[in-house]
């Protein structure tokens, strides 16, 4: 027997066809590539699948069959329901094979979705079960069977175990569409305004660095709006003189605060390049160029083209002539602060022209400038009387007569009762007369009744003052806050104890009398009884002692009496002392201080700066204070004041030196070992004696 495609055919052994029987067909040509793929899985489809995967035939087949559900055709007959099984079924029953493409049974659809597997084809043509049939002929289903009745739900529901569900008796959902997530640009959507305000919050430093992420970023980092106020005093080492540059060109319209401070990186000439600098830079209002090295001619330019300049700073320039100061008279009306100070080819002649044209000059700082023994210049600052604040540091030209032209003016009248010049009081509020070397008793006594708003006074170096010059400028300045007389040789302890009597003594913060060698504690002590504000005092190299420490403590536990404190945070410095170099200051005094520290709730502290070998020990028990740790500092005073006793023990001499000596030792290690933090793990770290040539 030989299958083709639409029909069986006998075939007798030799090739002839047996008679009775159709014509044989010749036998059609090997198909190769595509074709021959194609063809075998036409003969796949029609093949028995179940008996070729080795399972047992199902039981709803005719026995002894090789037939299979794909070989079963689902064509639809004339009914509705009915269902057609042509050649495919009655060639199972006869034992051949149909070679004809037939429909899968398990193929969804609404005329057999409700079919049971299980359910047995029964053949109702007596003739179809003895030969094959050429014409295709059809069973129904019974009624009960059928999809879509009521008999057929009803058993279904019954006979079987489950519900025999398909995706057609399911309904439909309808699954929403999910909304793709619309891509947000963070930056770009937000309003400038914003963006500008957010990276305000950012160090210039950073600000240049996150200029190279984009355009965008670069366009806003490198605004304006972000460089109104632009100190450099801080950053410019960090940034390159590129940066800084066109920081200054975009943001020149809006800054009004340029400090250029320390800037070596700056080029000296802004020519071509700086040329768009300074005619960006038209709106400034603080100016300063201290310490940089930019030519004359920029600086001509800068104040040129800055007609609203009210604060400048060109200490330290030493290509600074008259003709820039001339520059500023004329095109700076509104000027309030001026710092000309180590500018060497400036004098007295430009001077004159600010003084004559800037009317609301308030701060003066000309330190070491020539020609301050001119008495037009110091007249006419006599007659306006506008300086606050003015500083004549080293100008060793200045005299007794120029200081009282300054003050009193020229032939002023006396009151023979006073013996004072009776002039309108000056408005200086912090005088800076330091070295001033030409000075004496004579000149600085003008000073007195004259300054009645002074807060400042320095007098630090001018080695020719005594007492009697100070005495009367005590009793006529009532605001005095800082007093400097460093270095001033002849003062003795009558000039504290005048200090402590004043009227200023009680809003007295800063006191420095360093190298007053004649100041003991008979004068210390009354000026830290009778200041209660005092923050700072320089007494090095002078002749106080331990006592002097001892009573600042005990000013300082009244101060926590008076306000007390609110919280438990941790005490802040409330009084700073200075007595290195002081030979009757010891350890014992400043054992006194530390242990005064840890005392509970302290608000305000004493820091001490004394002799270098104590100042590791006062340094590491002020930090552990500073953060409220008051056991841990209390532990290592007392360990470094039995070292001290020790070593003090191992200097006697007689019996029991060796015992002292080794007492000595421990009490070292042991005191080390504290100041460190404590032993690491219960080991103490190696110590070497060090060598002893080095």
């Amino acid at each position: 027997m030989t299958e083709s495609s639409g029909m069986m055919t006998s075939i007798s052994t030799n090739g002839a066809p047996l008679p009775g029987g159709p014509l044989p067909f010749e036998q059609p040509p090997k198909l190769k590539g595509r074709r021959r793929l194609l063809q075998s899985l036409q003969r796949m489809s029609s093949s028995q699948s179940l008996a070729s995967m080795r399972r047992a035939p199902p039981t709803s087949y005719p026995g002894g069959s090789k037939g299979s559900m794909s070989c079963v055709s689902l064509s639809s007959s004339n009914s509705r329901h009915g269902h057609s099984y042509g050649n495919s079924y009655s060639s199972t029953r006869s034992g051949a094979f149909s070679t004809a493409p037939t429909s899968v049974a398990s193929t969804p659809g609404p005329e057999n979705q409700n079919f049971d597997s299980g359910t047995r084809i029964r053949c109702l043509d007596s003739e179809l079960a003895g030969h094959a049939s050429p014409m295709p002929k059809s069973v129904p289903l019974p009624a009960d069977m059928r999809a879509g009745t009521k008999e057929a739900m009803s058993a279904v529901t019954s006979g079987m175990a489950g519900v025999f569900e398909d995706y057609f008796s399911k309904p439909i959902v309808r699954v929403k569409e999910l909304r793709k997530r619309r891509n947000i640009n963070f930056w770009g959507e937000m309003p400038q305004e914003l963006a500008m305000h957010i990276l305000q919050f950012l160090r210039p430093r950073e600000i240049v660095k996150c200029s190279a992420v984009s355009r965008r970023w670069h366009k806003m980092c490198f605004d304006g709006q972000l460089w109104s106020n632009l100190d450099t005093q801080e950053y410019y080492q960090d940034i390159p003189a590129a940066s800084l540059s066109k920081i200054m060109e975009r943001a020149g319209p809006f800054v009004r605060d340029l400090n250029l401070r320390g800037c070596a990186q700056m080029p000296e000439s802004w020519g071509k390049d700086g040329q768009n600098i300074t005619d960006a830079c038209r709106n400034l209002e603080y100016f300063s160029l201290e310490g940089c090295r930019i030519d004359r001619s920029s600086v001509h330019y800068f104040l040129l083209r800055n007609p609203r300049l009210m604060h400048i700073n060109l200490s330290g320039m030493k290509g600074l002539s008259n003709s820039a100061l001339r520059i500023i008279a004329q095109n700076c009306p509104q000027l309030e602060h001026l710092n000309i100070s180590w500018c060497q080819n400036v004098d007295s002649r430009g001077l004159i022209r600010i003084v004559q044209s800037c009317s609301r000059l308030k701060d003066l700082r000309a330190g070491e400038v020539k020609g301050f023994n001119d008495q037009a210049l110091l007249l006419e600052l006599f007659t306006r009387n506008t300086l606050e604040r003015l500083f004549l540091d080293h100008c060793v030209e200045l005299d007794d007569e120029a200081l009282q032209v300054l003050v009193q003016g020229v032939d002023p009248e006396i009151d023979p009762l006073t013996e004072r010049a009776v002039v309108s009081p000056r408005n200086f509020r912090h005088l800076d007369l330091s070295r001033c070397s030409q000075l004496t008793d004579k000149g600085v006594k003008c000073l007195a009744g004259n300054m009645p708003s002074l807060c400042g006074l320095q007098l630090s170096f001018c080695e020719e003052l005594t007492d009697d010059a100070l005495t009367g400028i005590l009793d006529s300045t009532p605001h005095m806050t800082h007093l400097n007389l460093e270095e001033v040789d002849h003062l003795s302890n009558s000039t504290l104890q005048n200090l402590a009597k004043s009227p200023c003594a009680p809003q007295l913060q800063h006191l420095n009398v360093s190298y007053c060698e004649n100041l003991g504690d008979s004068g210390m002590l009354q000026v830290i009884k009778s200041c209660p504000k005092l923050r700072t005092v320089f007494m090095d190299n002078t002749r106080v002692s331990d006592l002097v420490l001892t009573e600042a403590a005990a000013q300082i536990r009244i101060r926590d009496r008076i306000n007390p404190l609110a919280t438990n945070a941790p005490p802040t410095v409330g009084l700073r002392l200075v007595v290195y170099d002081c030979q009757n200051v010891t350890w014992t005094g400043v054992r006194e201080v530390l242990s005064r520290n840890t005392e509970p709730n302290r608000r305000e502290v004493v820091s001490l700066k004394c002799f270098y070998g104590y100042q590791d020990t006062v340094n590491e028990h002020m930090k552990r204070v500073l953060k409220g740790e008051a056991k841990a500092a209390s532990r290592l005073e007392r360990k470094w004041a039995d070292y001290m006793v020790a070593s003090e023990e191992a200097g006697a001499q007689g019996a029991g030196a060796r015992r002292r000596r080794r007492r000595l030792r421990e009490a070292a290690m042991v005191h080390a070992d504290e100041e460190e933090g404590g032993p690491r793990n219960g080991r103490r770290r190696a110590r070497s004696g060090g060598c002893a040539i080095m």
